[in-house]
């Protein structure tokens, strides 16, 4: 039977198949936009092959595109038909079982199994992989760090892959809090494997979290012929980018960027893309600059999506750009759908359904507030809001996107007049990122808002 480089056994897969899934893997692990032809090769030369057919089923989801999804699992289980569990390995049926739950739409489910996978496989890098990206879907900050920490020192130094697992530690350092410790080992990451675009992010994460949006903006331009074409964590690393120029004030840069990078003409229309470009417009929304017309043609890109309720953090974005455009009644729409769905959800659905919680309790609410606040009805949007602001990461993200939600109650609370909660958040922020310019000329308008107020008493 042919094995993989870590001697990982490959049921159905020849040599050459396993020479096309090694490059789809290096490919998956450096964000190459080449790995769904290596993974299609791979079934090419083996089509009966468990790890081929789980590498794929995975592509299939790792886009949080519905369409995508329901092809992938059209063609698993035409896999699973054909080829018996008793053909595989305990490993290539804890990958299929994995596979399997998250396409049936338990991405929580198929995070504990790849979890389960990894003590038992520590240098399987597919389910490490994955398993990191379902922890980020989920926002499951200390999974993300403990996932690969617990398998990091199974693997030697010098393997190619240690990079990158290095680079994958670091964001789920960052997102636990260890912003000096990520930073260094992200650092570490990218030294050894320069296009390592995970490890690139893991560092502007850590740097966005403490406020340096200089060092950022530095780091970032000193090495943009390795993170800024070619993968597809591009855009990704494009709205970093925006966001630290954003903090820098330099507006018409941003608004550059958006133009070239995030969303055009040219724009493909990926959730992902549109979720970036929509978080970015809004927090320029929410300081009150103009953004000519980019807001209706990122309307109107979320709008020939017509997605279905798969994903509720893309809902929310989706609800910012309606917003944002002053399309509320799309924005109602889109509401009132995933309302409908979530009471007709019934036997039929599978128990696990990870989007029903994340849907019910924080994205219907969560997109609620967006209304409310482009409504100017400011106390409605911070009572919806207040109560989430701690279980925001439910529904998945990183805490630099969901910061956007954040943003949106400190604003929406100084616009509300309720002065004394507003002056305590934006004492949460400056205490966390004294550097932040945001929180500073938050609390100059908190002071002013204050000494009105007083004034008139």
């Amino acid at each position: 039977m042919a094995t993989d480089r870590h001697a990982h056994a490959m049921t159905h897969t020849g040599a050459d198949a396993v020479r096309h899934y090694e490059r789809a893997l290096d490919d998956l692990l450096f964000f190459r936009e080449e790995v769904t032809t290596e993974a299609r090769a791979v079934l090419d030369a083996a089509p009966r092959s468990p790890m081929g057919n789980v590498l794929m089923a995975y592509l299939g989801l790792l886009g949080t595109e519905e369409k995508d999804a329901a092809g992938a699992a059209k063609s698993f289980q035409e896999f699973r038909r054909t080829v018996p569990d008793a053909d595989l390995t305990p490993r290539e049926r804890m990958h299929a079982e994995a596979a399997d739950a998250w396409l049936g739409g338990d991405v929580h489910r198929a995070g504990g199994v790849l979890a389960e996978l990894a003590v038992a496989h520590p240098k399987d890098a597919l389910a490490l992989a994955v398993g990191h990206q379902t922890d980020f879907f989920t926002g499951n900050a200390v999974l993300l760090r403990d996932r690969i920490g617990g398998a990091l020192t199974a693997w030697d130094a010098d393997d190619p892959h240690y990079g990158l697992l290095q680079g994958m530690y670091a964001f789920g350092l960052e997102e636990a809090g260890h912003y000096g410790l990520a930073e260094r080992v992200a650092l570490e990451a990218v030294e050894r494997n320069a296009r390592d675009v995970w490890g690139i992010h893991a560092v502007v994460h850590a740097y966005e979290m403490q406020g340096r949006y200089e060092d950022g903006i530095r780091y970032l331009d000193a090495r943009t012929d390795d993170w800024s074409d070619g993968n597809y964590l591009t855009v990704h690393n494009w709205w970093h980018y925006a966001l630290y120029l954003l903090e820098a004030g330099r507006t018409d840069e941003v608004l550059a960027v958006y133009d070239a990078a995030l969303h055009n003409e040219n724009s493909g229309g990926a959730a992902m893309e549109l979720l970036d470009a929509a978080s970015l417009l809004w927090r320029l929304y929410l300081a009150g600059t103009g953004t000519g017309d980019r807001w209706p043609a990122l309307a109107d890109a979320w709008e020939q999506r017509r997605d279905g309720a798969y994903y509720a953090f893309n809902d929310v974005h989706a609800v910012m750009a309606y917003v944002g455009a002053g399309r509320l009644a799309d924005a109602g729409r889109l509401i009132r759908d995933r309302e409908t769905w979530l009471r007709t959800t019934g036997p039929g659905t599978p128990p696990g359904l990870s989007n029903v919680p994340m849907t019910a309790e924080i994205g219907l609410p969560v997109s609620r507030a967006l209304v409310a606040y482009g409504q100017q009805r400011y106390d409605e949007a911070v009572d919806l809001l207040l109560p989430l602001r701690h279980r925001l990461h439910t529904f998945g993200g990183s805490h630099a996107q969901r910061d956007a939600l954040q943003k949106t109650l400190v604003e929406a609370a100084l616009h509300a007049g309720r002065l004394h909660l507003a002056r305590s958040l934006l004492s949460e922020r400056v205490s966390l990122r004294p550097q932040c310019p945001y929180g500073r000329e938050a609390r100059a308008r908190l002071a002013g808002r204050t000494a009105a107020a007083a004034a008139r008493f």
